[in-house]
């Protein structure tokens, strides 16, 4: 192979450079870009990230094999055993929000399955390739959920497919209920759905269950977290228009509430 030109040399320095790999590597890249330097330095960097990807995607699927249900031959997932100790391993509780977290991080399509898909692809996405990581990762979840209004609608929205029976369109009250009250309050992980003079959450919860509990549709349930919103910011209803496109229930709410108001300021004359 013939010796570097001193035009070459100095390419082959301006790559080093930019790209902090050895001389050989450069003058590689240089050649085959027929020395080229942005084309070499683009193709350095994409090799690069392939080789990186491949080694993250194979660390993931490692660790999912973990943990997957050997006895699944139809489907790769971590079912409900294997969840349980996979979040354990990442110091996360069943009973706080940021397990809902998890799950939409790795599009679980029900409570406590994993598909290999959505846990590979999902953990790529947050840069989490160990344990370790995806511990630390699952902290800043914690942290960030209740203060992260784009995040929190993110979970909150998850929450209502896979907390589905197999089969249904709606939510059972009952499993409704227990869903908003671990989103809605504030001991594990969620948004406090609650105001100066008002118990929102207790007061939803005790309207509902005047309704006779019927079952959740996903419009109100997705709708619920957008009125919980404006209630925390006005709760005296400044915002709220028989016209708006609320759902039915939610109209039928604020009479419910502006009821119980006027009673309660009744019965203290």
């Amino acid at each position: 192979m013939a010796p570097a030109t001193a035009s070459q040399k100095q390419s082959i320095a301006q790559f080093v450079a930019l790209t902090d790999c050895t001389d050989a590597a450069a003058a590689k890249f240089l050649r085959s870009a027929q020395w080229n330097i942005d084309r070499a330095v683009d193709n350095y960097f994409t090799s690069r990230w392939n080789t990186g990807d491949d080694k993250i995607t194979a660390a993931l699927n490692k660790i999912f094999d973990k943990y997957r249900d050997d006895t699944q031959k139809e489907a790769a997932v971590i079912s409900i055993e294997g969840a349980m100790q996979f979040l354990s391993d990442i110091n996360v509780q069943l009973d706080e929000v940021t397990c809902l977290g998890i799950m939409e991080l790795c599009k679980c399509p029900t409570m406590g399955e994993f598909p290999q898909e959505g846990f590979v692809t999902g953990w790529k996405e947050a840069k989490c390739d160990t344990i370790p990581k995806m511990a630390e990762h699952a902290n800043q979840l914690r942290a960030t959920i209740p203060t992260d209004k784009d995040l929190f609608r993110r979970v909150y929205c998850h929450t209502f497919p896979i907390s589905r029976m197999a089969g249904q369109r709606n939510l059972p009250y009952d499993l409704a209920a227990e869903q908003w009250r671990l989103l809605f309050t504030a001991d594990r992980g969620g948004v406090p759905w609650s105001t100066e003079t008002t118990p929102w959450l207790e007061w939803w919860l005790e309207f509902l269950e005047e309704r006779g509990k019927k079952a959740v549709s996903k419009d109100l349930w997705q709708q619920l977290e957008l009125f919980m919103r404006k209630t925390r910011e006005d709760e005296s209803f400044g915002w709220w228009s028989a016209d708006a496109a609320w759902p039915g229930t939610l109209d039928d709410f604020v009479g419910w509430v502006q009821g119980k108001r006027a009673q309660g300021n009744a019965m203290e004359h």
